[in-house]
């Protein structure tokens, strides 16, 4: 089959479904990721076809409006936030996305842009099913992973989950209407849509492992949860990274990955503060936030592949988001989620509750003062490096792939 997979957001949104699309046209699938230009290099040599939108995360992350998401402090106004400079974006990756559908036999449409990937394949006559690397059908088991995570009791939690589920579909109001007027799309809204796929059971699978997150017992059939779908990427470590690694004992990784933070300069003084009041030498990545900090005993990287770098530390402090929380758990590495945003509160609570996390330091209290002691747990008390590296084994044995590649063969049935 042809097979088009969709997605938007940041590299750990889309760098899963390179992996997932090798092991696609492993199988004889002629496979195409669409999503942000910026993303193409994460394809090469993957036997995956790109196709660029022209939407920039990083430029919407460093604008007013991206940095403005700092100023709301519940999982709820920071996804208002989020869904008010979603919507121009969406708008503006349509024409791509339905371009690159007009060539497919089946569209696969990653959770952020859902309800447009199947619109589009429903205008277009085309068989389609969602690719999600969060939960988020609402569910009384746990609080909307998009609002944090934290648990407001079962009626608490679906409803914020329906309420998610609604904010997700203004996103996409201006993409409808687009559609419509463009394309020439006979489409009800985008709301109407997904109810309709509803009660047809759209299949939807899941980019995770049982293991870390037991599927909903109250979800409806067609919510699978397939296992991981780890990264196509071949890098090796740069040179002056493995002299620092060879040069003492195993350093602690810290990488925010695509978030942002609000004074770079002070964050990066904290975390130095942190690494040297318990002992460690630390890799910090610069990432989307702007960290950096040089010494004997630190030093900054770009981008390096967490495949190879994050089994040789002594543990990982990262901001909780779907991707980076997955890499962590495959190399089987004690770790200190910081969230961030969003899903990075449900993450780290998983990995709290999993034991292979002391604790969670959530962004707004990430001082050396809190960031110490958790490190100190971390690295000194066996039992998490322990429980990381036994479910790291049990994850290795699982194929993320094997149940795609299944509900394909349904879908062309």
């Amino acid at each position: 089959m042809r097979v088009v997979i969709m997605t938007a957001g940041s590299r750990g949104d889309v760098a899963p479904y390179t992996g997932l699309g090798a092991g696609l046209a492993r199988s004889g699938h002629e496979v195409t990721i669409v999503t942000h230009g910026l993303f193409e290099p994460l394809t090469a040599g993957s036997g995956v076809r790109f196709c660029p939108t022209p939407v920039d995360p990083y430029a919407i992350s460093r604008s007013g409006s991206g940095r403005s998401l700092h100023a709301s402090t519940t999982g709820l106004g920071k996804l208002l936030r989020a869904v008010s400079m979603a919507r121009s974006a969406a708008e503006e990756m349509t024409d791509a996305l339905v371009q690159a559908a007009r060539g497919a036999d089946a569209v696969l449409a990653a959770g952020a842009v859902a309800p447009l990937g199947r619109a589009i394949a429903a205008g277009l006559t085309l068989p389609s099913l969602g690719l999600f690397l969060q939960p988020q059908h609402p569910t009384s088991e746990f609080g909307a992973p998009m609002l944090g995570g934290r648990s407001l009791g079962p009626v608490g939690n679906r409803l914020g989950g329906v309420a998610v589920t609604a904010a997700v579909d203004r996103v996409f109001t201006q993409a409808m209407r687009r559609l419509r007027t463009r394309h020439g799309m006979t489409l009800p809204d985008a709301s109407v849509l997904r109810r309709s796929h509803e009660r047809a059971r759209w299949p939807v699978l899941h980019g995770f492992s049982e293991l870390v997150v037991p599927r909903p017992r109250d979800w409806r059939p067609g919510l699978e949860i397939a296992g991981y779908w780890w990264p196509y990427d071949t890098r090796t470590l740069p040179g002056e990274l493995e002299e620092f690694l060879a040069a003492g004992p195993a350093p602690v990784f810290v990488g925010l990955g695509s978030a942002t933070v609000p004074d770079p300069e002070h964050l990066s003084g904290e975390i130095v503060r942190a690494l040297r009041a318990a002992g460690l030498r630390g890799v910090i990545q610069q990432g989307w936030a702007g960290l950096a900090a040089d010494a004997d005993d630190v030093i900054t990287v770009g981008d390096v592949p967490h495949a190879s770098l994050f089994p040789r530390t002594a543990a990982v402090v990262h901001h909780a988001g779907a991707g980076t929380t997955a890499a962590v758990l495959r190399a089987g590495v004690p770790t200190v989620p910081v969230p961030v945003q969003f899903d990075g509160g449900f993450w780290a609570s998983r990995l709290v509750a999993l034991g292979t996390a002391p604790r969670a330091v959530p962004l707004r209290r990430l001082a050396a003062e809190a960031l110490a002691p958790a490190l100190r747990r971390a690295t000194s008390d066996p039992a998490y490096r322990h429980r990381a590296q036994a479910l790291a084994r049990r994850l290795a044995q699982e194929d993320g792939v094997a149940p795609v590649l299944a509900a394909l063969d349904r879908l062309a049935r």
